[in-house]
């Protein structure tokens, strides 16, 4: 077993462990955290995630911010992850059986502002581990993607250091 692999299965445990009202509170931390923040106000367009039940939640916030801003969802297209408009209506369940928005417009890397990103665990300085398959780390390194990165988990996913490779970007900021 690698330890990147043993760092996930830990982070597993540990959000099992968890109350669903623990994640919400730690869900409402972190999001009026970022709404009250002055990247947050000068963003027209953000990119973030459809959780799935081990990850920080987002649907109140998908919902709440898209009454002003333009939000956009990831899609998993084989081994390409695209980002597209956020609608209700055209949500549906996709790769990895996490929602994706189906016949919506795609986003390009270079409107995006800000990007909140999973992880299976993070550093407080922005390093991540991901859930293996480099999805978000292929994205963030297009030639036009220049989003401010924001990096969110639970605080049982923080580690003081991380497996780190040339190829893995990191967040510009963490919160738990």
């Amino acid at each position: 077993m690698t330890e990147k692999s043993e760092i996930r299965k830990e982070v597993r445990r540990r959000i099992a462990e968890m109350s669903q009202q623990q994640r919400n509170d730690a869900a409402e931390s972190i999001f009026a955290r970022i709404e009250t923040s002055e990247r947050f106000a000068r963003a027209r367009c953000i990119a973030l995630y459809a959780s799935l039940p081990d990850e920080v939640p987002t649907y109140d916030v998908i919902g709440r911010w898209s009454a002003d801003k333009r939000i956009v969802l990831p899609r998993v297209e084989g081994e390409i992850m695209r980002f597209y408009d956020y609608d209700p209506r055209t949500i549906s369940r996709g790769s990895f059986g996490i929602d994706e928005p189906e016949a919506a417009e795609e986003c390009p890397p270079s409107q995006i502002d800000m990007i909140v990103i999973p992880a299976r665990a993070f550093t407080p300085s922005g390093v991540r581990l991901g859930r293996g398959k480099g999805f978000y780390d292929r994205y963030m390194s297009l030639p036009d993607f220049r989003a401010y990165k924001i990096g969110v988990a639970f605080r049982c996913q923080i580690f003081d250091a991380l497996p780190f490779e040339d190829h893995d970007i990191k967040a510009d900021e963490t919160l738990f």
